[in-house]
Formats: structure tokens, sequence, C-alpha cells
């Protein structure tokens, strides 16, 4: 890998993702939830393999950045192309392999293809002090557990496994030279509409709270830890939470400034979303996406994205490494 230029005209920032499908912008094969219609249908007008009707948070992070969307691992991983970043998240991904069977490198994984590209040798493009890494991490190790019916009691332990995971993913990134390491806060799971359709769509399912509240305050703790640790030895790398919780709760209960329709819980593309049987399909969609939050059970729409991303603003600079 080449050497870090310190000084010189300032460089465009390039983004490194990893994740699950809020982050994914196509890695996923074409035979998965995200390729059929109506999926991509506001951008770019067909499927793209981005779990939603358009652009998503990767895409809006690179443009608050000044970045350019990164280059997807499953069509530039092996070229070892890092002159626009690169996104290795994969939809269905998790943390903790809960799924024995599932097709996605977990987070950690992904990690390591960047780690094993960079320590191949001969990578086009360098990482930089400018570079920014991302781990976005929706809750799918919760999500199964709970879709599985496992014991409560057992919840705490796994928040503590998937944070100290998380933790170990974010030294492994400073130590590959990033000077901006980022993790997203948990969204309120109780309030996708896979957990909201009791309630009408009307209200959030508490009993998520609990689960979210606790992994969000044991990774403030952890990244907190990780900037007074690279602030005494004076390592110049900041570690920042991306806030999409307190983002999603402002869109939510400011019920979106009126832009989404009530009760805003209620996804766009309802049912199966872009499944069929028989011909016939196993969903209903709304008539204007750009109207909805949600775009399906669990992802918000282009627009809701946009709402989230309206009140994060830059979320990477320096006074948000602080908790």
């Amino acid at each position: 890998m080449g050497s870090n230029q310190l000084s010189g005209p300032k460089k465009t920032p390039k983004l490194f993702v990893f994740g699950d499908s809020y982050a994914d912008t196509g890695n996923t094969k074409s035979d998965t939830e995200a390729w059929p219609v109506p999926y991509g249908i506001t951008f770019p007008g067909k499927p793209s393999g981005r779990y939603c009707d358009g652009l998503i948070a990767t895409d809006l992070l690179a443009k608050v950045l000044g970045a350019e969307s990164p280059h997807l691992y499953r069509t530039h991983g092996k070229k070892k192309t890092l002159t626009k970043g690169m996104n290795f998240a994969f939809g269905a991904s998790k943390v903790v392999d809960s799924s024995p069977h599932s097709p996605f490198p977990n987070i950690t994984a992904q990690v390591n293809l960047l780690v094993d590209i960079v320590l191949a040798g001969r990578v086009e493009g360098d990482i930089t002090p400018t570079d920014v890494s991302l781990i976005s991490y929706a809750g799918g190790d919760y999500i199964y557990y709970i879709d599985e019916n496992r014991p409560a009691a057992g919840m705490k332990a796994l928040v503590e496994e998937v944070v100290d995971h998380l933790h170990v993913n974010m030294i492994v990134l400073s130590g590959l030279l990033f000077k901006k390491v980022a993790v997203t806060s948990l969204q309120p799971i109780g309030c996708l509409p896979s957990y909201t359709s009791a309630s009408s769509f009307k209200s959030c399912n508490e009993s998520q709270s609990a689960l979210v509240e606790l992994h969000n305050k044991l990774l403030r703790q952890v990244v907190a830890k990780l900037n007074e640790q690279s602030r005494v030895m004076k390592k110049g790398q900041h570690y920042f939470i991306i806030d999409i919780h307190h983002a999603f709760m402002t869109v939510l209960k400011n019920k979106g400034s009126k832009r989404f329709k009530t009760p805003m819980m209620k996804s766009c593309c309802e049912g199966f979303c872009g499944r069929s049987m028989d011909g016939e399909k196993l969903y209903t969609l709304c008539d204007d996406p750009k109207s909805f939050f949600f775009w399906d059970e669990v992802h918000p729409t282009q627009e809701g994205w946009r709402s989230i991303y309206s009140v994060l603003g830059n979320p990477l600079t320096e006074s948000k490494t602080k908790p």
C-alpha cells in the first residue's frame, strides 16, 4: 500500500462501507430480495440491488462527504481498485453467524475482505487521511433472534457480543490507517412496519426498546473509549457514531414535517415486496413512494433516507466524536 499524503491539495474523500441491507448498493446476487420489480422504481428506474425504491444511506452519505458512491465489491473486489472507495456491504448480513446457511459474508468477514486486498499488494489507490470507513448495522442478529422466538434472557449476552465484534472491527479499520472510522447507531427496531402492524402502524412496538437502548449505550461507550485512547496516544484518529436512531425518531415524532402520509410506519410496498406466485403479486404498491417514509417492512424509501440525512447533516464533524 502506498504512503499516505498528509499535505498538498485537498483530496476528495473515498468511502469504504461494511454492513447489511441499509448500506448495500448491489452486492447481492440478482436472485435475492432487492432485485425484482418494484425495487429501484424511483432510481435508477429498475432494480439495482438496493433495498429501496431508489437511493439509500450509502449514496447520501457519499454526497454529504463530497465523495463518489463507492465501487461494489462484487464488481471491483478482484480488480483491487480502491480509487473510488469500495462497498463491501451485503444485504441480510449479520455480525454474529446466527444462521449457518447465510450466503452472505458477515460484517467481520467483509472487513477482512479489505484487509486481504491491502495485504495482497499491487492495489490501485491508497487509503488516505481524508477517507472514511463506515460500519452500517441494522440489527440483523437481533431480528433473527426475535423471529426465531429465542429466550429473551439471552438477548443481553447477544447485544454484548455484537458490540464487541463491532469494537474489534473498528480497531481493525484503524489499523488500515483510516483516520475516520464511523459506525451507525441502531435504528428503533420496534418502529419498523414489520413490528407495528399490530397497532395498524400507529405506534412503535416497545418490546424491542430495551435491546436497542442497550446496544446504543454500549456502542457509545466503545466509541468514547476509542476516541480517548486515540487522544492520549496522539494517533489523530477519530471515531464517530452516525446516529440514525435519533434521526429516525426525529422524523417519526415530527411526522416528517407533513411530507409523509400517515400512519408513517406503514410501508409503500406492503406484503412480500417484489414477490409473485402463479402470476399473482404477493404485495401491493403505493401510488407515490415519495409520500411514504418506509419502502417495505424494514427499509426506508429514498425520500425516507433523505429525511434522515436532513436531520443528520454531516455526521462526521469532530464535535460528533464526543458522547
